[in-house]
């Protein structure tokens, strides 16, 4: 009888109820498991699209005017105008490939927001039913991420200005590194509580509720408010595993990309290219959809800790009358 009751009250992949660290992570193996084409597919499609800018100039440039790397391995001492440009052109547009895939990210956690939630009243949703779930919301979803990014940044600067108006004002070089290790181990507890109380369920929130990107803000801090810790501690911990995880799938393309350069010198510059592409490619498939699924378990706890929200999932089930 219990085990029925149980099964009654999880249609989907978690239990509708308050979740426990184990139910989160399990929750996010089981929706990507059961919608791999709307996470993993999604992920994987955005960077290897970004990713064929980068490989395509460095191809172009490989065959025609070359790297200025000779076929001993050793880069010429004098490269050409044309050489030159070439190993800035295949740079170049590898960092522009990284950013522009790491934009396409951001569309991905948006669509696996809409997934997770289907996912927890037991839906399935398509790839093409993802994207058209976040239809309505995808500039909001791209300001508010290149929002984030523009206030971090003008943070991470003040910083460092400050350290260095400390530098250039005093001169000494002992209260500038204690000023500047000061401003750093201040920063970085700031930045985290902020990170928690102000953007982490930011993402969610804006793609599940009518509201906009500034109110977004808002709900997070209203949601992770008495969970500070556990958000973060729950935060933490996925960034650890997937940066473990990371590393794990994509050294073996990184040293065998190192180890094919050392064998094709002359096409060096392209191979590095395309093992970055392809170890890119994979973490993203993984780190993507488990952090963004995780994300969204975490705003979906909340909501039912808070707001009893596990109730009108219930009800969207089918497992209470409406």
């Amino acid at each position: 009888m219990l085990g029925m009751l149980g099964a009654a009250h999880k249609p989907g992949a978690i239990p509708l109820r308050p979740l426990g660290l184990g139910n989160i992570y399990d929750g996010a193996f089981r929706i990507i498991r059961f919608n791999p084409k709307a996470t993993v597919g999604s992920a994987v499609l955005v960077t290897a699209v970004a990713m064929i800018i980068p490989i395509v100039v460095s191809v172009v440039i490989a065959f025609t005017v070359g790297t200025g790397i000779s076929s001993d391995g050793q880069a010429s001492e004098d490269l050409s105008t044309a050489e030159a440009l070439g190993l800035l052109g295949s740079f170049g547009s590898l960092f522009l490939g990284i950013y522009a895939a790491q934009l396409g990210i951001v569309f991905v956690v948006g669509m696996v927001s809409h997934v997770t939630r289907a996912a927890a009243v037991g839906r399935r949703l398509s790839l093409a039913e993802a994207w058209a779930a976040t239809y309505g919301k995808r500039w909001r979803l791209l300001g508010q991420a290149l929002l984030v990014g523009l206030v971090s940044t003008v943070a991470i600067v003040a910083v460092v200005l400050l350290v260095v108006l400390v530098a250039v004002l005093t001169g000494d070089v002992l209260i500038t590194v204690l000023v500047g290790l000061v401003a750093t181990f201040g920063a970085i507890p700031l930045f985290a509580w902020l990170w928690i109380r102000v953007v982490y369920l930011a993402t969610p929130a804006l793609m599940l509720e009518p509201i906009g990107v500034f109110q977004s803000f808002g709900r997070t801090w209203r949601l992770t408010a008495g969970q500070f810790w556990r958000t973060l501690g729950i935060g933490l911990l996925t960034l650890l595993i997937v940066q473990v995880a990371g590393g794990i799938l994509t050294t073996p393309v990184t040293i065998g990309g190192q180890l094919l350069a050392v064998v094709l010198p002359e096409y060096s510059v392209l191979v590095l290219v395309l093992a970055q592409a392809i170890a890119l490619i994979i973490q993203n498939a993984f780190v993507a959809p488990f952090t963004a699924a995780v994300t969204s378990l975490q705003y979906l706890d909340q909501r039912m800790r808070k707001e009893a929200y596990d109730v009108e999932l219930m009800r969207e089930a089918g497992l209470i009358p409406r």
